[in-house]
């Protein structure tokens, strides 16, 4: 499968996103397998004053060893983060030489860490800085390597939206994602659909349309109202796991059934396995990236707070086992 689907398929692309601390490797091993998805972005590489070794890429992404494809074959786009272009660039070419095959630069994160070493959704204030950031690492990176960015609606407010979108354009990216809030609305609902319509818009290059899709009804607005084909799940992926699957079965005319608890409860006893497999002999990885699935799933399954609460003292393993072997059979 190519891993530059979106220059060459006219039917519906449907994306895992890039969400730090979240949908790391074993996220997106499991996701992509539960299926639905076209493509998924890595979470971002952090690019400072250094070019970074092959174990820190692979580290983020360890698809690079497997011609750039999750263990279900869905293509992996590599995320970068930083703002200055120049080491961007060296960075991009680095991960290219290593295997990368699709770089997206990011121009969203709200994190206040990110932000204030000027990262992240801080640079949607100056859409000529994004535009040198962009044109300097698709200068620097092989013709055949696709580059795509995504960004938010602003920072305090969306007046630079516009503005940012042509600058990204302009500058050489083949599509853009767009999640539909500013930095300070953070995950607040609403997210704002309509503006995501006027950056379509305004620009040629495909638009990527993302935020607060938990639902199938929710794809179907956020494609009415952006005007979008093509749309990105973040969180709504990680509390519906079939939610992709159910989007895909939509857009070949059918219609399935979500999926019960029953089922899901392989697929958390899976994940655990693959978090534990990451990092044998330390059991705090595993507990918490556990704990903070079940979080999330208990808003769509309820059962997954009585499993949470069951969960929520224990401190090793081998007791998360045990106690999953008996809830889960």
């Amino acid at each position: 499968m190519s891993s530059q689907l979106h220059l060459k398929s006219s039917f519906p692309l449907l994306y895992l996103a890039p969400m730090q601390g979240l949908i790391d490797a074993e996220m997106r091993d499991l996701l992509t397998r539960i299926g639905g998805f076209d493509s998924c972005v890595t979470e971002f590489v952090r690019i400072t004053h250094t070019v970074h070794h092959r174990s820190t890429w692979l580290k983020h992404m360890p698809e690079l060893n497997h011609g750039n494809l999750t263990q279900a074959g869905t293509p992996v786009i590599l995320q970068l983060l930083g703002s200055d272009a120049e080491n961007l660039a060296r960075n991009a070419i680095k991960a290219v030489e290593i295997g990368a095959q699709q770089i997206d630069l990011n121009f969203g994160c709200p994190a206040p860490t990110v932000n204030q070493h000027a990262g992240g959704a801080i640079l949607m204030r100056e859409p000529k800085q994004i535009e040198h950031i962009v044109r300097t690492v698709r200068q620097a990176l092989p013709a055949h390597i696709t580059l795509s960015a995504k960004m938010r609606l602003g920072y305090e407010d969306k007046s630079p939206a516009l503005d940012c979108a042509r600058a990204i354009e302009e500058a050489g990216a083949q599509f853009l994602t767009v999640h539909a809030r500013t930095k300070v609305e953070g995950y607040r609902p609403p997210a704002h659909w309509d503006w995501i319509a006027r950056i379509k818009n305004h620009i040629s290059i495909p638009v990527v349309a993302n935020g607060d899709v938990f639902s199938l009804q929710d794809y179907q607005t956020i494609r009415d109202i952006s005007t979008c084909d093509d749309v990105m799940l973040g969180r709504g992926a990680v509390q519906r796991p079939d939610l992709a699957r159910q989007i895909a079965a939509y857009n070949n005319g059918k219609l399935i059934e979500p999926m019960q608890w029953e089922e899901l409860g392989s697929w958390i006893k899976d994940f655990f396995n693959l978090c534990c497999n990451k990092v044998q002999a330390n059991n705090k990885y595993p507990i918490a990236r556990l704990k903070q699935w079940l979080s999330m799933l208990k808003l769509a399954y309820p059962q997954a707070d009585d499993l949470f609460k069951a969960i929520r003292t224990s401190t090793t393993i081998e007791d998360i086992n045990q106690i999953l072997q008996v809830k889960l059979g």
